[in-house]
């Protein structure tokens, strides 16, 4: 079981690892695209978020109060579901459907990562294949 929990954190981290070099790479452009859909401070929150998913990707890969990082993952993807992808503020059906589907995309992704730290947290130390236990207990 722990080479199949090693396997989905990975796999589960890796599009907020490739975006966060996305955010703290190509910040002007990402920063460009968050102030056209109304972010306040676009550039600092580009910033800030890509730091947030990075963190929280590697925490979670690597099993470093992996419990921690999934709640970072799910700090970023709720705000960002509402804040980049109301599909509500969209007069074009195909935007609308478009940025929908982006939506529903982060609340699952943070939905998911609700259920990590909920298991993280309630398996602990026998949770094999981390470099650390979880920084949360659920009992």
């Amino acid at each position: 079981m722990d080479v199949l929990v090693l396997i989905g954190r990975v796999l589960f981290v890796l599009v907020f690892l490739g975006g966060a070099v996305a955010h703290l790479t190509k910040t002007q452009a990402m920063g460009a695209y968050a102030a056209s859909r109304g972010v306040p401070a676009p550039v600092p929150a580009t910033i800030a978020s890509g730091l947030v998913m990075l963190a929280g990707g590697v925490s979670i890969a690597l099993g470093i109060w992996a419990d921690l990082g999934a709640l970072l993952i799910a700090a970023f993807a709720f705000p960002t579901a509402v804040l980049m992808h109301g599909f509500w503020r969209e007069t074009d059906d195909e935007a609308r459907q478009t940025e929908q589907t982006h939506f529903l995309k982060d609340t699952a992704l943070g939905g998911a990562a609700l259920m990590l730290i909920a298991f993280f947290s309630y398996v602990g130390d026998d949770l094999g294949l981390t470099i650390t236990g979880p920084l949360f207990s659920i009992s």
